[in-house]
C-alpha cells in the first residue's frame, strides 16, 4: 500500500484521526470501531523465518489504521486512502479482484477466518497506512493483524487452542486479547499470507506487530512458534535511515539466498540451518559449495547472536546488544552480501557517532534502510550528522525517521 516519504521532522501525525475522517467522506456517519496496527522493525535474525531460526525485532510507532461498522445486508465494502479503487463484494465472494489488488490480503484474512469456523455478517472499512510498503517495515502483516481484531470486534469470538471457536454471549466490547490469543492470531495471519502473491513475511511479518510490547524487544523462535518480550531499559530511539537505493531485484536476489540455505541444510542433512552449530558447519565445510557455506556461515552466527542478545538484554546491556547489530550487519556484507556501498556507508557512519548503540542493514537487504539504536536524547543529532555525511559522500539527500518501541495491535 501506498505511504508518505519517510521524514523525521514532519507535522504531528494523527493516523487514526485520517481513517476516521476517510471513513466518513466515504460512507457518510463515524465509524463504530477502531483497531491500530504497528509496523515492525527486525533488529538481529536475518532471513529466520526461512532456516526455523530466532529473531529479536520490535514494534514501532508506525500504524495502520482501519475503521469499521457493521452492516446487515451480507457484503464487505472497503477503501483505503492509497489507491481510489474501493470495493463492495458480498460475504460468499473472497475471490481475488485484479482491479483492486490491495484487496487481496484483506479477503485472505477473512477467508482464513472463515476456514477456522468464525461466523461474522459484512461490515464497512476504511484504511489508512503511514507504514512503508515493501521495505521490510511489515505493512502486510500489520493489514492482517488489523483485519483479525476488526471482525473480533464487529463479531465477537475467541480463538481456542484447537483452532475452533467460542461466540462470546452479550454485549458490549472486547476485552484485549490476552498474549496467548494474539499468538494464535498471529498463526492465522501467518496462514492467511501464505500463498497471496508477492507477500513473503510470514511469521516474522505479523507476530511483532500483534504481539509488541512498549519498551521491549520480542524474541521470536519461528521453528517453535513461541514469543518472549525482552525489557530495553533505557531512553532508546530506534532510527531508520532510507538510502533510496534499493535494489529493483530484491525479492529475486532474497529468492537466491534462501535457495542457497536450504541446499546447504540438504547438505549437511538436517531440516534447517538451525539445527547446525558452528563446529558441526566448520568440520563439514568440504561437505558444501563455498556460497553454501557463506550462507551458512552467517545464519548460524545470526542465531548465536540472537541467544546472546537475550542473554545480555536481561541484563540491561544495550552497549553489548548495539555492539551485536554491528556484527550482524558485518557478516551479511562478507558472507551473505546482501548489503549495498550506501548501506556500508551508513554503518560506518553510524559506528563514529558516540550516540549510536549499534547499526545493521534492515529489511532484506540490497539497498533500501538501515536500523540504528540511538539515545533518544541524541537522536536529533545523530541524524543530522549522518544525514550531513550521507549528502558528503554521495550527493543524495538522506530521509531519516526517529521511532519509539510501541505495543502491538490494539482496538482504539
Amino acid at each position: 500500500m501506498a505511504s508518505p516519504p519517510i521524514h523525521r521532522r514532519s507535522p504531528p501525525r494523527d493516523p487514526a484521526g485520517a481513517t476516521r475522517t476517510l471513513f466518513k467522506q466515504t460512507f457518510g456517519h463515524a465509524p463504530t470501531h477502531l483497531v491500530k496496527a504497528p509496523a515492525r522493525l527486525e533488529l538481529l535474525g536475518h532471513h529466520a523465518e526461512w532456516n526455523d531460526g530466532l529473531a529479536l525485532a520490535v514494534a514501532i510507532d508506525r500504524h495502520l489504521c482501519l475503521a469499521s461498522t457493521p452492516r446487515t445486508d451480507g457484503r464487505i465494502e472497503v477503501v483505503t486512502s492509497a489507491y481510489p479503487q474501493r470495493e463492495l463484494f458480498w460475504l460468499s465472494q473472497f475471490t481475488d479482484n485484479p482491479d483492486v489488488p490491495w484487496t487481496g490480503l484483506l479477503k485472505a484474512a477473512l477467508r482464513e477466518l472463515r476456514a477456522r469456523g468464525v461466523h461474522f455478517g459484512g461490515f464497512n472499512a476504511a484504511v489508512h497506512s503511514e507504514i512503508p510498503p515493501g521495505a521490510g517495515f511489515g505493512s502486510s502483516g500489520a493489514l492482517l493483524a488489523a483485519v483479525a481484531l476488526t471482525v473480533r470486534q464487529l463479531y465477537p469470538h475467541k480463538l481456542t487452542e484447537s483452532g475452533s471457536v467460542i461466540r462470546r454471549l452479550g454485549r458490549g466490547r472486547m476485552p484485549a486479547p490476552t498474549d496467548l490469543e494474539r499468538l494464535r492470531m498471529a498463526g492465522l495471519c501467518r496462514q492467511a499470507g501464505e500463498g497471496v502473491a508477492g507477500d513473503a513475511g510470514g511469521m516474522l511479518d505479523v507476530v511483532p506487530t500483534l504481539c509488541g510490547k512498549e519498551f521491549n524487544a520480542v524474541l521470536v523462535d519461528t521453528q517453535h512458534g513461541t514469543v518472549e518480550a525482552l525489557p530495553l531499559i533505557g531512553e532508546l530511539a530506534v532510527i531508520v535511515c532510507d538510502t533510496g537505493r534499493l535494489s529493483p531485484v530484491v525479492e529475486a536476489r532474497s529468492a537466491a539466498l534462501r535457495y542457497h540455505c536450504a541446499a546447504a541444510a540438504r547438505a549437511l542433512g538436517v531440516k534447517s540451518l538451525r539445527a547446525v552449530d558452528p563446529s558441526q558447519l566448520k568440520a563439514a565445510r568440504h561437505q558444501l559449495s563455498a556460497c553454501q557455506h557463506a550462507c551458512a556461515y552467517h545464519i548460524v552466527g545470526e542465531n548465536q547472536r540472537v541467544v546472546a542478545a537475550e542473554r545480555v538484554l536481561r541484563g540491561g546491556d544495550l552497549e553489548q546488544l548495539g555492539q551485536f547489530l554491528f556484527q550482524s550487519h558485518e557478516s551479511a556484507r562478507e558472507f551473505f552480501q546482501n548489503s549495498s556501498p550506501e548501506m556500508d556507508l551508513l554503518a560506518d557512519l553510524a559506528r563514529a557517532q558516540p550516540a549510536c548503540l549499534g547499526a545493521r542493514l534492515g529489511g532484506h537487504g540490497f539497498g533500501g534502510h538501515t536500523v540504528n539504536l540511538v539515545l533518544w536524547n541524541e537522536a536529533d543529532e545523530f541524524c543530522e550528522r549522518l544525514e550531513a555525511g550521507y549528502v558528503k559522500s554521495t550527493g543524495r539527500k538522506l530521509q531519516t525517521m526517529r521511532c519509539r518501541v510501541v505495543a502491538g495491535a490494539s482496538a482504539v
